[in-house]
């Protein structure tokens, strides 16, 4: 398993875009000066549509869902529509089911002020096919900043919401145990 997260992870030097259902994810990312390296992406389905193509990218590649989640270091999500079906609301409303999937009711209730801020980010603007969202982590003011199609929208503050955000996908109850894996370089 760790020569083949070697093997892949090694390719990936060699390339500088990967192509996922017609989506083209750059190696990297350079956000606030750090350079962040692409650790895995796959395809978020839901009900036989492919909903959103999803990269994770951090500053040193990882298999460890635990220490990425812990880690109070840059890091990024990047979310790409790929169905018309998706909007504003049902993107926000996904991505709260997924939280409260991960951390459970109490938790959700202790983040109530920072998910509110989310949903209201989230919804600023219509979603439609094609936009892209960068969900980036700042150690430097423990905060998530969310950009919609390049474009900064706001952030959302607390490491702690960062951990609980990062958990939809990487917690021991995520939203989709494939896509963790694929995020995580474990093909």
């Amino acid at each position: 398993m760790i020569f083949d997260y070697l093997i892949i992870n090694f390719n990936c030097f060699s390339q500088d875009n990967f192509e996922q259902d017609g989506v083209i994810l750059p190696r990297t990312l350079n956000f606030e000066g750090t350079k962040l390296e692409l650790n895995g992406f796959g395809t978020r389905s839901k009900f036989l549509i492919d909903v959103y193509v999803q990269a994770l990218y951090l500053t040193r590649l990882s298999q460890d869902a635990n220490d990425i989640l812990e880690a109070n270091a840059t890091m990024a999500v990047r979310l790409q529509i790929l169905s018309s079906i998706v909007s504003s609301n049902k993107l926000s409303k996904s991505l709260n089911k997924g939280l409260r999937k991960s951390i459970g009711d109490s938790k959700m209730e202790q983040l109530k002020a920072e998910i509110a801020t989310l949903e209201k980010l989230l919804t600023l603007q219509t979603t439609k096919k094609d936009d892209a969202f960068n969900l980036i982590y700042n150690p430097n003011d423990s905060s998530l900043w969310v950009f919609k199609n390049d474009v900064l929208l706001g952030k959302v503050p607390g490491f702690e919401f960062k951990k609980a955000f990062f958990g939809i996908w990487l917690s021991n109850n995520p939203v989709d145990e494939g896509l963790k894996n694929e995020l995580l370089g474990k093909y």
